[in-house]
């Protein structure tokens, strides 16, 4: 469904705040978390959904007398700026939102991630459009949500064809507007996330220019509040055991995964078949080779001017150790 202009003024109101004004950025809400609520920002993919449409981690968290409420997000942004402002603990977004997160001064850990899955975002062209390459972007108006995983995908993408970002005229929209301009004709081309890519494939016939594999990793990452995770480490690590669970389940069972996504995200179950396919599964706390990784995306960012100052990746990964010996101390 397609945005109000109002709609759209506060959403991008909030993608600006997080993205290009380190020094707007509300400082973390004073609002302590709730030992009884755990608030979780989810997106229309990942392990997060099957574990919402399973509800295995309400049945965990009951004994302990903790409710979980869902919130959706349209992409990472806006889940990142709910968590630095403490109306979320914890989210989860693809490689690009906490470098600009982070950039913009969030006080974010990150506390797990699932395995790279490259083809799970591409370009989407008309299935008559003339561009065969990622070369033939050249000029052309390509639509994606900045400081999305895709914002990454596509400079990165640029440069394996020999292009740099400034050869092509950035479209910056959410996904739900970027489909309206692709379907419209306004846009070239369109970089986009699953389902939304498997989607534009299925409902639209677009093709797909080039998916990242070989180019990005296309991590899924799960970030917390810092001061959530280190108040309630015993929490986070509840919900990194479910999700662990779910992914064994999930990568057993695709066509199992798909029946119970599609109506949690509104796609047939062929379209949430086909991005199932391309989810990757085994969550994982956060390694030294997977930050590093990370620190690429942010170092990339920054030479390009699209993050306000460098930052060290390292400094939001999550110590569960230290969070005990923190949370104990303060007793």
């Amino acid at each position: 469904m397609i945005q109000t202009a109002s709609t759209k003024r506060r959403f991008f109101g909030l993608l600006f705040a997080v993205a290009l004004a380190a020094t707007s950025l509300p400082g973390f809400a004073e609002k302590p978390a709730s030992p009884k609520e755990l608030r979780i920002g989810y997106q229309k993919y990942g392990t997060l959904v099957i574990l919402k449409a399973k509800g295995t981690l309400e049945q965990r968290l009951a004994p302990l007398g903790v409710n979980v409420k869902w919130t959706e997000f349209p992409f990472g942004p806006p889940l990142l700026e709910a968590i630095n402002v403490g109306s979320i603990d914890l989210g989860t977004v693809g490689e690009a939102p906490p470098i600009f997160a982070l950039a913009a001064g969030a006080d974010l850990v990150y506390v797990g991630n699932e395995p790279p899955a490259p083809a799970a975002e591409g370009i989407l062209v008309p299935k008559d459009s003339p561009l065969k390459t990622v070369a033939d972007l050249k000029g052309k108006k390509v639509a994606f949500a900045k400081g999305s995983n895709v914002n990454y995908f596509v400079v990165k993408v640029l440069e394996s064809a020999g292009l740099k970002f400034s050869d092509i005229q950035p479209v910056h929209l959410a996904p739900a507007d970027a489909r309206a301009a692709f379907e419209r004709g306004s846009v070239d081309a369109w970089g986009i996330w699953d389902p939304y890519l498997a989607a534009g494939q299925t409902q639209l016939g677009a093709r797909v220019l080039a998916d990242g594999r070989g180019v990005v990793n296309n991590y899924q990452f799960y970030l917390a509040s810092r001061a959530y995770a280190e108040k309630h480490p015993e929490i986070v690590r509840i919900v990194v055991e479910e999700l662990a669970k779910v992914d064994e389940w999930g990568k057993n069972n695709p066509k199992e995964v798909a029946a119970l996504l599609a109506p949690q995200i509104g796609l047939d179950v062929a379209t949430a078949e086909i991005a199932a396919n391309r989810y990757s599964y085994g969550v994982k706390p956060v390694t030294d080779a997977v930050l590093a990784d990370q620190q690429k995306v942010a170092d990339t960012f920054y030479e390009l001017k699209l993050i306000p100052r460098k930052i060290n990746v390292r400094d939001a990964a999550w110590d569960p150790a230290r969070a005990k010996v923190a949370r104990e101390s303060s007793k």
